[in-house]
């Protein structure tokens, strides 16, 4: 019985090419989401010289940390011509590209299945790295380059669609700012008769309170007279499920629990954390909130909740740190932060305008999600596939 499964070794060799005329200036990193980022690291005084270099079509790996991340970072570049990188990073190259295109083997190093087996192979305790020859021993089917090539196309066919709806869902957020924004900063909401308010001619106001002008007839109130204040609750992980209602943290869900707090979505303040306190996200319908947001549940009937989410996004509500060891906004923070009060009429149109943009999003989300399950499908399919080949050339 022959295998198509070969060790990776056979397939690939370790580059080492050092900045030293430091003529490569992109210094890259690696994430855990297999892709090249901006270096997070501190390179104040590191030599660049002893970087190594990365060229188009080349991967760098990091081996450190594998079985605690339980995921092998690796990426291959395709963004760029060259970059540097640490030099703690392996950096290797397929060594014949006719016999194993690049994209075929980034493929089979971003399957769930492949982490699991680094995972499995990683030693040395609590980082649990994982030695660079059990990686060359780990094995991958390698079909013809044809095949290699129709699996490739299929797959960048999909990812080429989640990218694309990305960009929409970027702009369709772009388009509900620069709503809000042209509407209750520039004060040009349409009057009664369509056209720009404040250029138009519109009547404004001094308002002491937020010191600003604004339209004659709006007005300004505390956060604490239109809203009720809640903090999120704290939820071990070990209560976590693998399915039922969101778990949001504010930061992201973060897993998936047997009850819900809110029916539909709020309003949430980031009060804790390393990074992100004070900044302003809409949780899922159906969450649960955990303790690193506070909840903004609107209390006074005329208050939209679409432009209140607006306004507090483009607050500077991390100004209300307490400055404290741990990063933290309060309940007693929030409530005295002053809000636009325009009328009832224009806060619904805005309303009505962005709940149509959200369902473009809403729609772009889940054909989003649909398309990463099958990246998923395709993935996996590496493996079923070339094994139902083997089972019938024998």
């Amino acid at each position: 019985m022959t295998s198509i499964y070969k060790p990776i070794r056979d397939f690939i060799q370790l580059v080492d090419e050092r900045n030293k005329d430091l003529a490569v200036k992109r210094n890259l990193g690696l994430s855990i989401s297999k892709e090249f980022i901006p270096t997070v690291g501190n390179t104040v005084g590191a030599n660049m010289a002893n970087y190594k270099i990365v060229r188009k079509n080349q991967f760098a790996c990091s081996l450190m940390q594998v079985r605690r991340d339980k995921k092998m970072p690796v990426a291959l570049l395709r963004q760029f011509d060259q970059v540097i990188i640490s030099q703690a990073y392996p950096v290797f190259k397929v060594i014949d590209e006719e016999v194993l295109l690049p994209e075929y083997l980034m493929m089979w190093f971003s399957r769930e299945e492949f982490d699991r087996h680094a995972c499995f192979l990683a030693v040395g305790g609590v980082r649990g790295s994982l030695e660079w020859e059990d990686f060359l021993e780990m094995e991958l089917p390698v079909p013809s380059i044809e095949k290699q090539r129709a699996i490739v196309k299929e797959y960048q066919t999909v990812t080429d669609r989640i990218k694309l709806n990305e960009q929409l869902k970027q702009k369709l957020e772009e388009t509900a700012q620069a709503i809000y924004r042209h509407w209750f900063v520039d004060f040009e909401f349409p009057n009664e008769e369509g056209l720009p308010y404040k250029s138009s001619g519109g009547d404004m106001v001094y308002n002491e309170e937020l010191d600003q002008e604004i339209p004659e007839g709006w007005g300004a109130k505390k956060l604490e007279e239109i809203s009720s204040l809640k903090y999120g609750k704290m939820l071990s992980s070990s209560k976590f499920l693998s399915e039922g209602y969101p778990v949001y943290s504010g930061y992201g869900i973060r897993g998936y629990y047997s009850e819900f707090m809110y029916e539909n979505p709020e309003i949430l303040v980031l009060c804790r954390g390393v990074s992100g306190t004070g900044e302003v996200r809409m949780s899922p319908a159906k969450a649960f909130i955990t303790n690193l947001s506070i909840v903004v549940e609107i209390t006074d009937l005329e208050m939209n909740k679409q432009f209140l989410f607006y306004f507090l996004k483009n607050q500077n509500l991390r100004s209300l740190d307490s400055g404290s060891a741990q990063s933290q906004i309060t309940i007693g923070d929030l409530n005295n932060v002053l809000i636009l009060n325009p009328n009832y009429v224009t806060q619904s149109i805005f309303g009505e305008y962005n709940n149509a943009i959200k369902t473009h999003s809403i729609n772009n989300n889940d054909e989003i999600k649909a398309l990463i399950s099958f990246k998923e499908v395709l993935l996996s399919r590496l493996a079923i596939k070339e094994s139902l080949q083997t089972s019938q050339a024998i």
